[in-house]
Protein backbone atom coordinates (compact mmCIF):
# COMPACT_ATOMS: atom_id res chain seq x y z
CA UNK A 1 0.00 0.00 0.00
CA UNK A 2 2.88 2.20 0.91
CA UNK A 3 4.45 1.97 -2.65
CA UNK A 4 0.62 2.53 -4.12
CA UNK A 5 0.63 5.39 -2.30
CA UNK A 6 3.59 7.38 -3.85
CA UNK A 7 5.17 6.62 -0.05
CA UNK A 8 8.45 4.84 -1.33
CA UNK A 9 9.68 3.49 -4.64
CA UNK A 10 9.34 0.01 -4.33
CA UNK A 11 8.88 -3.06 -1.49
CA UNK A 12 9.75 -6.73 -1.16
CA UNK A 13 6.71 -9.53 -1.16
CA UNK A 14 7.05 -12.35 0.35
CA UNK A 15 5.37 -14.90 -1.77
CA UNK A 16 3.99 -18.64 -1.17
CA UNK A 17 1.01 -19.10 -3.55
CA UNK A 18 0.07 -15.46 -4.49
CA UNK A 19 1.29 -13.19 -1.74
CA UNK A 20 3.38 -10.59 -4.85
CA UNK A 21 1.27 -11.08 -7.23
CA UNK A 22 -2.75 -10.85 -5.40
CA UNK A 23 -1.50 -7.55 -3.73
CA UNK A 24 0.06 -6.46 -6.86
CA UNK A 25 -3.06 -6.76 -8.98
CA UNK A 26 -5.25 -4.69 -6.45
CA UNK A 27 -3.01 -2.36 -5.59
CA UNK A 28 -2.00 -1.62 -9.31
CA UNK A 29 1.16 -2.30 -8.95
CA UNK A 30 4.20 -4.08 -10.78
CA UNK A 31 5.12 -7.53 -9.20
CA UNK A 32 7.27 -10.11 -10.41
CA UNK A 33 7.50 -13.32 -8.39
CA UNK A 34 10.68 -15.07 -9.56
CA UNK A 35 11.67 -18.81 -10.33
CA UNK A 36 12.27 -20.52 -7.60
CA UNK A 37 16.08 -20.06 -6.14
CA UNK A 38 16.46 -16.79 -8.79
CA UNK A 39 16.50 -14.72 -5.20
CA UNK A 40 17.95 -16.60 -2.20
CA UNK A 41 15.28 -18.11 0.40
CA UNK A 42 17.86 -17.92 2.68
CA UNK A 43 16.88 -16.09 6.40
CA UNK A 44 12.82 -15.54 4.60
CA UNK A 45 10.30 -16.89 7.41
CA UNK A 46 9.11 -20.02 5.74
CA UNK A 47 5.49 -21.54 5.30
CA UNK A 48 7.61 -23.83 2.67
CA UNK A 49 10.56 -22.98 1.09
CA UNK A 50 9.58 -25.42 -1.61
CA UNK A 51 7.52 -22.30 -2.59
CA UNK A 52 8.63 -19.78 -0.86
CA UNK A 53 10.27 -16.52 -2.56
CA UNK A 54 10.87 -13.00 -2.07
CA UNK A 55 10.53 -10.76 -4.74
CA UNK A 56 10.21 -7.02 -5.88
CA UNK A 57 6.93 -5.03 -5.90
CA UNK A 58 6.97 -1.52 -7.60
CA UNK A 59 4.93 0.86 -9.55
CA UNK A 60 7.22 0.28 -12.56
CA UNK A 61 8.52 -2.44 -14.77
CA UNK A 62 11.59 -0.36 -15.06
CA UNK A 63 11.60 -0.36 -11.33
CA UNK A 64 10.93 -4.09 -10.61
CA UNK A 65 14.16 -4.88 -13.15
CA UNK A 66 16.16 -2.60 -11.08
CA UNK A 67 15.07 -4.03 -8.02
CA UNK A 68 15.16 -7.81 -9.38
CA UNK A 69 18.68 -7.44 -10.08
CA UNK A 70 19.47 -5.72 -6.74
CA UNK A 71 18.19 -9.25 -5.06
CA UNK A 72 19.73 -12.12 -6.70
CA UNK A 73 23.27 -12.70 -5.65
CA UNK A 74 25.97 -12.40 -7.62
CA UNK A 75 26.65 -16.28 -7.36
CA UNK A 76 24.80 -19.39 -6.06
CA UNK A 77 24.39 -18.72 -1.91
CA UNK A 78 25.68 -21.72 -0.07
CA UNK A 79 22.91 -21.78 2.58
CA UNK A 80 20.09 -22.32 -0.65
CA UNK A 81 21.13 -24.77 -3.12
CA UNK A 82 17.90 -23.47 -4.66
CA UNK A 83 20.28 -20.93 -6.23
CA UNK A 84 21.99 -22.53 -9.04
CA UNK A 85 18.53 -23.40 -10.82
CA UNK A 86 18.94 -19.70 -12.62
CA UNK A 87 21.83 -18.01 -14.21
CA UNK A 88 21.97 -14.25 -13.34
CA UNK A 89 21.85 -11.96 -16.26
CA UNK A 90 25.85 -10.21 -16.57
CA UNK A 91 25.72 -7.50 -14.04
CA UNK A 92 22.70 -8.70 -12.43
CA UNK A 93 21.29 -6.02 -14.69
CA UNK A 94 17.73 -6.51 -16.15
CA UNK A 95 17.49 -2.86 -17.35
CA UNK A 96 18.37 -3.79 -20.73
CA UNK A 97 16.13 -6.11 -21.33
CA UNK A 98 13.44 -2.94 -21.23
CA UNK A 99 12.62 -3.00 -24.66
CA UNK A 100 9.77 -0.44 -25.80
CA UNK A 101 9.30 -2.98 -29.00
CA UNK A 102 9.37 -6.25 -27.16
CA UNK A 103 6.21 -7.78 -28.21
CA UNK A 104 7.54 -7.78 -32.14
CA UNK A 105 7.36 -11.48 -32.70
CA UNK A 106 6.62 -13.01 -29.53
CA UNK A 107 3.84 -15.61 -29.13
CA UNK A 108 1.28 -15.21 -26.45
CA UNK A 109 -1.39 -18.09 -25.19
CA UNK A 110 -4.64 -17.14 -24.39
CA UNK A 111 -5.22 -19.82 -21.82
CA UNK A 112 -9.42 -19.57 -22.25
CA UNK A 113 -10.11 -22.53 -20.22
CA UNK A 114 -10.74 -21.77 -16.11
CA UNK A 115 -9.06 -18.02 -16.88
CA UNK A 116 -11.01 -16.80 -18.86
CA UNK A 117 -14.24 -19.63 -19.25
CA UNK A 118 -15.86 -21.33 -16.93
CA UNK A 119 -14.94 -25.17 -16.23
CA UNK A 120 -16.97 -27.92 -14.63
CA UNK A 121 -15.96 -31.17 -13.08
CA UNK A 122 -17.57 -34.16 -12.04
CA UNK A 123 -19.06 -32.97 -8.30
CA UNK A 124 -19.46 -29.64 -9.11
CA UNK A 125 -22.63 -28.48 -7.83
CA UNK A 126 -24.97 -25.07 -8.54
CA UNK A 127 -24.69 -22.18 -6.55
CA UNK A 128 -21.23 -21.36 -5.39
CA UNK A 129 -18.96 -18.60 -5.80
CA UNK A 130 -15.06 -19.82 -7.33
CA UNK A 131 -11.81 -18.77 -9.08
CA UNK A 132 -11.36 -15.36 -9.90
CA UNK A 133 -15.21 -14.29 -10.56
CA UNK A 134 -16.49 -11.06 -8.70
CA UNK A 135 -20.51 -11.75 -9.01
CA UNK A 136 -22.29 -14.26 -7.51
CA UNK A 137 -23.55 -17.00 -9.77
CA UNK A 138 -25.65 -20.20 -9.92
CA UNK A 139 -23.71 -21.66 -12.71
CA UNK A 140 -22.54 -24.89 -11.65
CA UNK A 141 -18.48 -24.85 -12.41
CA UNK A 142 -15.31 -22.38 -11.19
CA UNK A 143 -13.10 -20.23 -12.75
CA UNK A 144 -14.05 -17.64 -15.77
CA UNK A 145 -14.19 -13.63 -15.80
CA UNK A 146 -17.43 -11.70 -15.52
CA UNK A 147 -18.37 -9.38 -18.38
CA UNK A 148 -16.57 -5.92 -17.33
CA UNK A 149 -13.32 -8.53 -16.52
CA UNK A 150 -13.91 -9.99 -20.12
CA UNK A 151 -14.37 -6.98 -21.61
CA UNK A 152 -10.77 -6.16 -20.35
CA UNK A 153 -8.82 -8.86 -21.35
CA UNK A 154 -10.16 -8.33 -24.80
CA UNK A 155 -8.91 -4.72 -24.73
CA UNK A 156 -5.40 -6.59 -23.26
CA UNK A 157 -5.16 -8.72 -25.68
CA UNK A 158 -6.02 -6.63 -28.85
CA UNK A 159 -3.16 -4.10 -27.22
CA UNK A 160 -0.54 -6.99 -27.61
CA UNK A 161 -1.75 -8.05 -31.18
CA UNK A 162 -1.55 -4.17 -31.95
CA UNK A 163 2.04 -4.43 -30.86
CA UNK A 164 3.38 -7.13 -32.62
CA UNK A 165 2.43 -10.27 -30.88
CA UNK A 166 1.54 -13.58 -32.19
CA UNK A 167 -1.42 -14.21 -30.35
CA UNK A 168 -2.50 -18.24 -29.99
CA UNK A 169 -5.94 -17.95 -29.08
CA UNK A 170 -7.39 -20.52 -27.43
CA UNK A 171 -3.98 -22.23 -25.81
CA UNK A 172 -5.48 -24.02 -22.90
CA UNK A 173 -3.08 -25.48 -19.60
CA UNK A 174 -3.45 -29.31 -20.58
CA UNK A 175 -4.35 -30.09 -16.76
CA UNK A 176 -7.21 -27.44 -17.10
CA UNK A 177 -8.67 -28.84 -19.35
CA UNK A 178 -8.22 -32.72 -18.14
CA UNK A 179 -11.97 -34.04 -17.47
CA UNK A 180 -10.79 -36.06 -14.96
CA UNK A 181 -11.11 -34.20 -11.55
CA UNK A 182 -7.75 -35.75 -10.18
CA UNK A 183 -5.52 -34.94 -12.62
CA UNK A 184 -7.23 -31.27 -13.01
CA UNK A 185 -5.42 -28.48 -11.58
CA UNK A 186 -8.33 -26.59 -10.46
CA UNK A 187 -9.65 -29.27 -8.21
CA UNK A 188 -5.96 -29.36 -6.47
CA UNK A 189 -5.62 -26.90 -3.66
CA UNK A 190 -2.85 -26.86 -0.69
CA UNK A 191 -4.21 -28.16 2.55
CA UNK A 192 -4.33 -24.99 4.10
CA UNK A 193 -6.62 -24.53 7.38
CA UNK A 194 -8.38 -26.63 10.33
CA UNK A 195 -10.68 -28.24 7.37
CA UNK A 196 -7.73 -29.89 6.85
CA UNK A 197 -6.66 -31.76 9.39
CA UNK A 198 -5.48 -35.55 8.87
CA UNK A 199 -8.19 -37.79 7.97
CA UNK A 200 -9.64 -34.61 6.17
CA UNK A 201 -6.36 -34.08 3.64
CA UNK A 202 -6.94 -36.55 1.27
CA UNK A 203 -7.75 -34.32 -1.40
CA UNK A 204 -5.53 -31.65 -1.02
CA UNK A 205 -1.39 -31.19 -1.18
CA UNK A 206 0.28 -31.56 1.68
CA UNK A 207 3.27 -29.76 1.20
CA UNK A 208 2.27 -26.54 3.15
CA UNK A 209 1.60 -28.11 5.90
CA UNK A 210 4.32 -30.59 5.92
CA UNK A 211 6.97 -27.73 4.37
CA UNK A 212 6.04 -25.66 7.35
CA UNK A 213 7.10 -28.50 10.05
CA UNK A 214 10.09 -29.19 8.33
CA UNK A 215 11.41 -25.69 7.33
CA UNK A 216 10.03 -23.52 10.33
CA UNK A 217 12.70 -25.88 12.74
CA UNK A 218 15.27 -24.70 10.64
CA UNK A 219 14.72 -21.73 10.10
CA UNK A 220 14.37 -21.19 14.10
CA UNK A 221 17.83 -23.10 14.38
CA UNK A 222 19.57 -20.42 12.22
CA UNK A 223 18.66 -18.20 14.47
CA UNK A 224 20.81 -19.72 17.18
CA UNK A 225 21.01 -20.23 21.17
CA UNK A 226 19.45 -17.10 21.63
CA UNK A 227 15.63 -17.69 19.99
CA UNK A 228 12.96 -17.80 21.92
CA UNK A 229 11.68 -20.74 21.06
CA UNK A 230 13.71 -23.40 19.03
CA UNK A 231 10.40 -25.42 17.40
CA UNK A 232 7.30 -24.71 15.36
CA UNK A 233 5.84 -26.94 18.44
CA UNK A 234 7.35 -24.88 21.30
CA UNK A 235 5.98 -21.87 19.16
CA UNK A 236 2.95 -22.89 19.12
CA UNK A 237 2.53 -23.79 22.71
CA UNK A 238 3.58 -20.12 23.79
CA UNK A 239 0.97 -18.76 21.10
CA UNK A 240 -1.56 -21.50 23.37
CA UNK A 241 -0.69 -19.90 26.70
CA UNK A 242 -0.75 -16.59 26.06
CA UNK A 243 -4.09 -16.47 24.07
CA UNK A 244 -5.96 -14.44 26.46
CA UNK A 245 -3.35 -12.01 25.82
CA UNK A 246 -3.90 -12.00 22.19
CA UNK A 247 -0.97 -13.85 21.04
CA UNK A 248 -3.06 -15.56 18.36
CA UNK A 249 -5.97 -13.25 17.60
CA UNK A 250 -7.05 -14.96 14.41
CA UNK A 251 -6.34 -18.82 16.01
CA UNK A 252 -2.80 -20.96 14.33
CA UNK A 253 -4.68 -22.83 12.14
CA UNK A 254 -2.01 -23.46 10.01
CA UNK A 255 0.40 -23.93 13.18
CA UNK A 256 -1.76 -26.55 14.07
CA UNK A 257 -2.59 -28.63 11.03
CA UNK A 258 1.10 -28.82 10.35
CA UNK A 259 2.53 -29.33 13.87
CA UNK A 260 0.35 -32.65 13.69
CA UNK A 261 2.90 -33.64 10.99
CA UNK A 262 5.13 -36.46 11.48
CA UNK A 263 8.61 -35.61 9.03
CA UNK A 264 8.88 -39.27 8.94
CA UNK A 265 5.83 -40.93 8.75
CA UNK A 266 4.49 -38.42 6.63
CA UNK A 267 7.56 -38.42 4.21
CA UNK A 268 5.75 -40.63 1.61
CA UNK A 269 2.16 -39.02 1.39
CA UNK A 270 4.36 -35.31 0.93
CA UNK A 271 6.45 -36.89 -1.86
CA UNK A 272 3.25 -38.29 -3.49
CA UNK A 273 1.63 -34.98 -3.48
CA UNK A 274 4.57 -32.99 -4.44
CA UNK A 275 4.88 -35.25 -7.63
CA UNK A 276 1.41 -34.37 -8.50
CA UNK A 277 2.04 -31.02 -8.18
CA UNK A 278 4.63 -30.83 -10.87
CA UNK A 279 2.74 -32.95 -13.44
CA UNK A 280 0.10 -31.00 -13.05
CA UNK A 281 1.48 -27.47 -12.99
CA UNK A 282 4.64 -28.08 -14.73
CA UNK A 283 4.39 -31.27 -16.97
CA UNK A 284 0.40 -30.36 -17.99
CA UNK A 285 0.56 -27.25 -16.83
CA UNK A 286 3.16 -24.21 -18.02
CA UNK A 287 5.58 -26.37 -19.49
CA UNK A 288 2.75 -28.30 -21.43
CA UNK A 289 1.31 -25.02 -22.33
CA UNK A 290 4.33 -23.74 -23.32
CA UNK A 291 5.95 -26.26 -25.51
CA UNK A 292 2.03 -27.67 -27.26
CA UNK A 293 2.05 -24.10 -28.92
CA UNK A 294 5.43 -23.00 -28.67
CA UNK A 295 4.94 -20.20 -26.79
CA UNK A 296 6.99 -17.52 -25.17
CA UNK A 297 4.16 -16.95 -22.19
CA UNK A 298 0.81 -16.52 -21.38
CA UNK A 299 -1.76 -13.55 -20.14
CA UNK A 300 -3.75 -14.66 -17.01
CA UNK A 301 -6.38 -11.98 -15.95
CA UNK A 302 -6.03 -10.21 -12.52
CA UNK A 303 -4.15 -12.40 -10.24
CA UNK A 304 -5.72 -15.48 -11.24
CA UNK A 305 -2.31 -17.08 -12.69
CA UNK A 306 -0.44 -17.06 -9.38
CA UNK A 307 -1.91 -20.32 -8.64
CA UNK A 308 -0.20 -22.26 -11.25
CA UNK A 309 3.03 -19.74 -11.12
CA UNK A 310 3.47 -20.87 -7.48
CA UNK A 311 2.89 -24.15 -7.54
CA UNK A 312 5.29 -24.79 -10.46
CA UNK A 313 8.13 -22.43 -8.98
CA UNK A 314 7.67 -20.49 -12.51
CA UNK A 315 8.30 -17.01 -12.77
CA UNK A 316 5.12 -14.80 -13.27
CA UNK A 317 5.19 -10.36 -13.60
CA UNK A 318 1.66 -8.65 -12.80
CA UNK A 319 0.93 -5.88 -14.88
CA UNK A 320 -1.79 -3.21 -13.73
CA UNK A 321 -3.79 -2.17 -16.93
CA UNK A 322 -7.71 -2.13 -15.94
CA UNK A 323 -10.22 -0.88 -13.57
CA UNK A 324 -13.58 -3.30 -13.14
CA UNK A 325 -17.08 -2.60 -10.58
CA UNK A 326 -15.87 -3.49 -7.47
CA UNK A 327 -18.60 -6.03 -6.32
CA UNK A 328 -19.27 -8.05 -3.50
CA UNK A 329 -18.95 -12.10 -3.67
CA UNK A 330 -21.72 -13.28 -1.02
CA UNK A 331 -23.59 -10.02 0.20
CA UNK A 332 -23.90 -6.66 -0.91
CA UNK A 333 -22.51 -3.77 0.91
CA UNK A 334 -23.75 -1.90 3.29
CA UNK A 335 -26.69 0.81 2.52
CA UNK A 336 -24.61 3.81 1.95
CA UNK A 337 -21.22 2.41 0.72
CA UNK A 338 -19.89 3.73 -2.51
CA UNK A 339 -17.41 0.94 -3.77
CA UNK A 340 -14.92 2.90 -6.23
CA UNK A 341 -13.70 0.30 -9.35
CA UNK A 342 -11.28 -2.31 -8.60
CA UNK A 343 -7.78 -2.86 -10.10
CA UNK A 344 -7.79 -5.37 -12.73
CA UNK A 345 -4.72 -6.02 -14.38
CA UNK A 346 -2.87 -8.60 -16.19
CA UNK A 347 -0.21 -11.67 -15.44
CA UNK A 348 2.78 -12.77 -17.91
CA UNK A 349 3.73 -16.44 -17.01
CA UNK A 350 6.70 -18.24 -18.51
CA UNK A 351 9.09 -20.90 -18.18
CA UNK A 352 11.70 -21.41 -15.67
CA UNK A 353 14.13 -18.63 -15.40
CA UNK A 354 12.40 -16.98 -17.81
CA UNK A 355 12.33 -13.73 -16.33
CA UNK A 356 14.45 -11.72 -19.16
CA UNK A 357 11.65 -12.60 -21.84
CA UNK A 358 8.43 -11.66 -18.89
CA UNK A 359 10.29 -8.25 -17.98
CA UNK A 360 10.89 -7.70 -22.02
CA UNK A 361 7.18 -8.56 -22.07
CA UNK A 362 5.90 -6.82 -19.67
CA UNK A 363 7.53 -3.86 -20.19
CA UNK A 364 6.46 -3.38 -24.11
CA UNK A 365 3.05 -3.79 -22.55
CA UNK A 366 3.13 -1.45 -19.97
CA UNK A 367 4.73 1.22 -22.40
CA UNK A 368 2.13 0.44 -25.00
CA UNK A 369 -0.96 1.06 -22.25
CA UNK A 370 0.57 2.73 -18.96
CA UNK A 371 -2.44 2.11 -17.51
CA UNK A 372 -0.89 2.39 -13.62
CA UNK A 373 -3.46 5.09 -12.31
CA UNK A 374 -1.98 7.02 -9.90
CA UNK A 375 -3.80 7.40 -6.18
CA UNK A 376 -5.52 10.54 -5.58
CA UNK A 377 -3.81 13.24 -3.15
CA UNK A 378 -4.78 13.48 0.35
CA UNK A 379 -7.14 16.37 0.73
Amino acid sequence: VGTAANFWAGNVGSDTGGSIISPSNANMLVGIRPTIGRISRYGVIPITADHDTAGPMTKSVADAAIMLGAMEGASPDPNDPATRTCTPPPNRDYTKFLNANGLKGVRIGVPRAYYYDRITLNGDKPGGVEGISTTTTITAGRGGLNAAQAAVMAEAIAVLKQQGAVIVDPADVPSLVAKDPKENFADWDFCSGAEHAKGKDQNCSINFKYGMKRDYNAWLKSLGPTAPVKTLTEHREWNLAHARAGAIKYGQSRFDISDEIDLVADKARVDADDAKDRRLSRDQGIDGVLKQYKLDAFITPGGSGAGIASRAGYPIIAVPFGMVPNAPQNQPYPAGFDAKPAPFGVGFVGAQCSEPKLIEIAYAFEQATKKRVAPPLFP
